[in-house]
């Protein structure tokens, strides 16, 4: 029998192949500094990491939720996976590394990019609440390290942006929330 464990590994992984082959595609970048990517690889690592937190000591699951609940886990983090995904996709070459612009870079408010100014981080954050549900609550201490760099890094793209979108962006920003959609 499929364990939600395996599913919520398999999610991840794919997750992580697709990200990596669609950064082939992307335009070259204008403004980007090398600590940046250090800290994306470093986050990259973390999740896989966090995805191999199933045991604590002793060899007893973490995971102390019934199986229901670890399905619904499971539902939440292919949601949010799939709606970073979305989100990407939706981007296109425009995409880049976290705080960085790209040559030519276009302002992108249709798709997802209509519900929240960083859907990316949005389905990420939503996929780790997912897998602290399905997998092992070690997954709300990788969830709370990455809401504070994904936040971070969103006033820092945020600030790009106004800079080279002064009248279009904060006119976007009235009408679309930061990260939870009707929230915040």
């Amino acid at each position: 029998m499929v364990s939600a464990y395996s599913v919520i590994a398999y999610l991840w992984l794919a997750f992580l192949v697709t990200w990596l082959v669609s950064a082939l595609f992307t335009k070259r970048s204008r403004r980007h500094t090398l600590w940046k990517s250090w800290v994306v690889r470093l986050v990259v690592i973390a999740v896989i990491v966090a995805a191999n937190l199933r045991f604590g000591p002793g060899g007893r699951a973490l995971t102390v939720l019934p199986p229901s609940w670890q399905w619904a886990g499971v539902a939440v983090c292919a949601l949010g996976l799939g709606f970073a995904v979305w989100a990407r996709i939706h981007l296109g070459r425009n995409w880049g590394m976290p705080m960085s612009l790209r040559e030519g870079h276009e302002l992108v408010t249709t798709g997802p990019y209509a519900y929240v100014r960083h859907p990316i981080y949005t389905g990420i954050l939503l996929a780790m609440l997912g897998s602290a549900l399905a997998v092992a609550v070690a997954w709300l201490w990788m969830m709370a390290l990455f809401f504070a760099y994904f936040l971070y890094s969103a006033f820092t793209e945020e600030r790009m942006m106004n800079e080279q979108f002064p009248e279009a962006y904060p006119r976007y920003k009235t009408r679309t929330r930061m990260l939870i959609p009707f929230v915040f």
